[in-house]
């Protein structure tokens, strides 16, 4: 956790939307989930995401990936 955020590494670089798919790719994985389930809603470019996850509560989440 990162205040009210969790903060997730990934190694794969920025370059052609392959930091994001491997976030996509990490959750998906972590939750037991369809990558499809998962959507980056803001920040696609940035550093600093909004994901956006199909029937699953933050609390399972943050649960999972602690």
């Amino acid at each position: 956790m990162y205040g009210d955020s969790l903060k997730i590494r990934v190694a794969a670089p920025p370059v052609d939307n392959a930091a994001n798919a491997a976030l996509i790719e990490f959750i998906a994985a972590k939750l037991g989930i369809a990558k499809r389930s998962i959507r980056i809603v803001a920040g696609a470019s940035g550093r600093r995401k909004v994901v956006e996850i199909d029937d699953v509560t933050l609390a399972a989440v943050t649960a999972v990936l602690r």
